[in-house]
């Protein structure tokens, strides 16, 4: 437990020093991500014309990436002139809501590396030494893997998504012309839930460590994974064959990546018993 500041070393923390301590450490996080939001809102063209509606541009790199790849097999797939929709925003507030919360947005994602050390500096005092040790590395790799998934629907989904949606189209009657919100909503969905699907191996690592999973349970159920996989597929990308094998792929590899992190960690912690034990016997 986190010892009480200016105290005698044998005195631990009460539960309203540790709600005290939260508080302070919650203060920080959203003082970050209010920052990064504030420099985010100033920095709007940025952040709208060039990431935010990147993906409705025909010349995005993943449509230019994946024209190349099609016309390579005789199609021509992704390779247009014009997005086939328009953005609109029909409320008197609409585009100063959207401005502000896509700064907030924008401040959460760049600060997260920040709210997993204030997180860290919460958890640490009440960790073993050498269980904080082997963990040193957690901000970093789980910084490194929601980052990459943030890439990953970004560059991936929120195209694949808007080309498929965008185009999509019951008659000729019917113009897509799609509201502000909604558009960046599914922008957001997509990066946020991809960004927190990676996050999957240190969610294991961590249950794994409390004792809540095992490598055979994981094992076990990796049928009933891939189901779950492909439904959650279903529900971030476009209902389109393509998109949901490309997102379900690194997810299941992600899980087999947990399997072994898993049996890494059970591992450790056999080692752990059997040193434990031998220094009884001594004793």
């Amino acid at each position: 437990m986190k010892k009480k500041k200016n105290d005698s070393p044998e005195k631990e923390m009460s539960f309203l020093d540790h709600l005290e301590e939260l508080r302070w450490h919650l203060v920080r996080s959203t003082l970050a991500v209010l920052i990064l939001a504030v420099i985010a809102f100033i920095f709007k063209r940025f952040i709208f014309d060039v990431l935010i509606f990147g993906p409705s541009k025909p010349g995005f790199i993943t449509y230019s990436l994946f024209c190349d790849i099609s016309r390579s097999l005789g199609l021509d797939t992704f390779c247009f002139q014009e997005m086939p929709f328009k953005i609109q925003s029909r409320t008197m507030a609409g585009q100063f809501s959207a401005h502000m919360w896509t700064s907030i947005y924008a401040g959460i994602i760049v600060a997260f590396p920040y709210i997993l050390y204030e997180f860290w500096k919460f958890i640490s005092p009440g960790l073993k030494d050498k269980e904080r040790n082997s963990s040193r590395g957690f901000i970093i790799i789980a910084s490194f893997l929601f980052f990459i998934g943030v890439l990953f629907g970004y560059y991936l989904i929120t195209p694949l998504s808007i080309n498929f949606l965008g185009s999509y189209q019951v008659s000729d009657e019917v113009i897509n012309q799609f509201d502000l919100d909604s558009y960046i909503g599914l922008v957001r969905t997509s990066v946020l839930a991809c960004g927190i699907i990676f996050e999957l191996p240190i969610l294991m690592y961590i249950l794994t460590k409390i004792g809540v999973v095992t490598p055979e349970i994981l094992k076990k159920y990796r049928k009933f994974a891939l189901i779950i996989v492909l439904v959650l597929s279903a529900v971030i990308t476009p209902p389109d064959i393509v998109s949901q094998i490309i997102v379900a792929v690194p997810i299941l590899i992600l899980y087999e990546v947990s399997i072994r992190i898993s049996k890494i960690v059970i591992k450790n912690q056999l080692k752990e018993e059997k040193r434990k034990k031998k220094e009884a016997a001594r004793n």
